[in-house]
């Protein structure tokens, strides 16, 4: 039998934040970008307490598997990383474009979910069709936007993450 989901948050700052949770790469290294948007509700209202994770390729297309996210060394891209929420409901991350695959697989804890939420950012260009075409990210001069909107107008895409058993 599985267990059940439970709330989370708003405590994220006791233990899941750690200095260069959402610097990937440090700010000024080549090819080095931003993706960063808004966690809302439903009435278009900031989350202020939110956590987004994202993982990713690096920029040859690998999947990276090197230890190391938690304490960073300065250099070591681990494809891993952990941003909260400002006040104004922002999330910010420093990292590399990925290749292919050309998206961030992101995660959301937030106050009042039951099970985390996950989503994909597609770099411009680079994104699927039909209904999944919302979960493109638009490039701005700051780097590129992508806002979760938790439901109603223009509510995210979020992903079945469960695992089928045989």
């Amino acid at each position: 039998m599985t267990t059940p989901g439970q709330t989370v948050g708003p405590f994220f700052a006791f233990g899941l934040e750690y200095d260069g949770d959402s610097a990937l790469v440090p700010p000024g290294t080549p090819g080095a970008v931003r993706l960063f948007g808004r966690v809302l509700d439903g009435d278009g209202d900031p989350v202020p307490d939110a956590l987004v994770e994202l993982w990713q390729a690096d920029a040859e297309g690998r999947v990276v598997q090197e230890p190391g996210s938690l304490r960073r060394d300065g250099h070591t891209f681990t494809g891993w990383g952990r941003a909260a929420t400002d006040r104004t409901g922002t999330y910010s991350f420093t990292t590399l474009a990925p290749a292919d695959p050309p998206y961030f697989a992101l995660c959301l804890f937030a106050r009042g979910l039951l099970d985390r939420l996950f989503t994909r950012a597609y770099l411009p260009g680079h994104q699927p069709e039909g209904p999944l075409s919302s979960l493109v990210a638009t490039e701005d001069p700051h780097g590129y936007r992508f806002d979760i909107v938790l439901q109603g107008d223009g509510e995210t895409v979020f992903l079945d993450h469960r695992r089928t058993q045989d």
